[in-house]
């Protein structure tokens, strides 16, 4: 019997695109995330929020219970309180859950900065920096995969549409971009 090495190529190709779907998802989406990181938080929603307290009825140094009637009075539950500290020597930064309070004591201006994880993005980015063994296992055997992927791709089609043809040029045009812009980016 005569070894059918394309159909056990497209069969190779067909089905190990299929099951890592997932996982090639998971990774696009990440990876366009953490390319932006600069632009957004890919994982958090960070909001901030500008306030004004009356200082004159607590010390310059606050303690325990004065945070929280801080926090009360910025409508903050007491339950959040976490901790404090002086960051600077006027200003006190209130943990909470979910973000901080910092004010500064001289003048009573300050900020509250709130922060959620953004949908989607949180779980696919935590993935993305391979959170445990097995995962990691699992995403190097994705990574292998990707190349087995890469490579049997390019014999999946026959004739001017393949690697005789067609195919050939864009993977030319596949190789060269990246090497231009390393060039450029060294």
């Amino acid at each position: 019997m005569k070894l059918r090495w394309r159909k056990i190529n497209n069969i190779i190709h067909r089905d190990l695109g299929y099951f890592f779907v997932g996982m090639t998802i998971i990774y696009g989406l990440s990876g366009i995330a953490l390319n932006h990181i600069d632009d957004w938080n890919p994982s958090y929603i960070i909001n901030n929020e500008e306030i004004e307290i009356s200082t004159d009825t607590y010390d310059q140094k606050i303690d325990e219970s004065e945070a929280l009637a801080i926090l009360s009075e910025l409508d903050i539950d007491a339950e959040k309180y976490k901790s404090h500290y002086y960051p600077e020597n006027e200003q006190v930064k209130i943990f909470i859950k979910g973000g901080s309070v910092r004010i500064d004591m001289s003048s009573g201006r300050g900020k509250i900065e709130t922060m959620r994880r953004r949908p989607v993005f949180h779980s696919v980015n935590f993935l993305h920096y391979n959170p445990g063994k097995l995962w990691k296992w699992f995403a190097d055997i994705f990574s292998a995969s990707l190349i087995i992927l890469a490579i049997s791709g390019m014999f999946v089609l026959r004739g001017k549409k393949g690697i005789k043809g067609r195919g050939a040029v864009l993977v030319s045009i596949g190789i060269i971009i990246p090497l231009i812009l390393l060039f450029f980016y060294m």
